[in-house]
């Protein structure tokens, strides 16, 4: 018989967006702002494997592009303010909504890359 605990089936999504661990929903993967745990102090799964790259920052800067320019197109149409406004609600509203977003999104993504165990590719020679 196996040692492996079993685990309820969880929304990877939901877990990876409030940074829980991907296997047990109770720990934290993510510590801080930014930083992975070095393992789940629930159930001890090792974060070793996460590796999220660029992905979360290449998604907020996509999608808060988005939002950025929606709010730019509909302050200039309907109120036609000088720039040093636009720059006053942009620049303010960009920042936070990235530091906003990064965090969920490295935690999605990490915890898809749990959950469909990815790694590296290994070429045979």
């Amino acid at each position: 018989m196996s040692e492996e605990h079993v685990y309820p089936p969880l929304s990877v999504y939901v877990d990876g967006a409030l940074g829980r661990c991907p296997r047990c929903s109770k720990g934290h993967m993510i510590k801080g702002l930014l930083a992975v745990a070095p393992k789940c102090e629930v159930c001890g799964l090792d974060f070793s494997f996460a590796d999220a790259g660029d992905g979360p920052a290449i998604f907020v800067m996509t999608i808060v592009g988005f939002i950025a320019i929606a709010v730019l197109w509909y302050v200039e149409v309907t109120y036609q303010p000088p720039y040093w406004v636009h720059a006053a609600i942009l620049v303010p509203l960009s920042a936070v909504l990235c530091i906003a977003l990064l965090r969920p999104m490295k935690g999605l993504l990490i915890a898809l890359q749990y959950f469909n165990k990815a790694e590296e590719s290994r070429h045979q020679s």
